[in-house]
């Protein structure tokens, strides 16, 4: 009886240790804290969330930047929208807003949104496996932070792993 439930143990114990192995997204918990509005340039991400609200904008909004704290919590701005996004008016709409913003997908990081003398495409690619990068200022002090994807691979558990992070940092900005 022995030799059977060896063999049988030690495949069940090869196949776990190769599934494993060829994990190629992360399940992490949800966000569960306060409720959100975030605005949105684009397509609303897929979430996981149920606490969390989008409203649609558009650069037209970004302009009316002195109503940001009191309609959103943050903005994200889709991937078809980075070249626009980085216009130059719209630099000390970044900095002035008093909300955080996501660029999704943007491989440039924050530096062609908030300095007004680049463009997007005059800004190189930065090799950092940052997926989402945000940009923050208030009271003179700026913040930035990066997010990737778990194994730096594109499916929709990890897109929504990274999400659930940003929440979480824009409710650690809140008063």
């Amino acid at each position: 009886m022995f030799r059977y439930i060896f063999p049988g143990a030690l495949l069940i114990l090869m196949i776990m240790m190769l599934t494993g192995c060829a994990s190629n997204s992360v399940d992490t918990p949800l966000y569960d804290g306060q409720s959100l509005e975030i605005g949105v340039i684009g397509d609303a991400p897929a979430i996981r969330e149920r606490n969390i609200s989008f409203t649609e904008m558009s650069f037209d909004d970004l302009k009316e930047c002195s109503v940001f704290p009191n309609t959103v919590d943050a903005v994200f701005i889709g991937k078809d929208y980075l070249s626009e996004a980085a216009e130059p008016e719209y630099a000390q709409v970044y900095k002035n807003a008093g909300v955080p913003f996501f660029f999704i997908e943007s491989m440039k990081s924050y530096i062609p949104f908030v300095y007004k003398d680049l463009s997007y495409e005059e800004v190189p690619d930065m090799e950092s496996g940052t997926y989402i990068t945000g940009y923050y200022q208030s009271g003179g002090k700026m913040q930035y932070w990066g997010y990737g994807l778990y194994n730096d691979k594109v499916n929709s558990v990890n897109i929504k792993d990274a999400y659930s992070r940003i929440f979480a940092t824009i409710a650690s900005l809140s008063p």
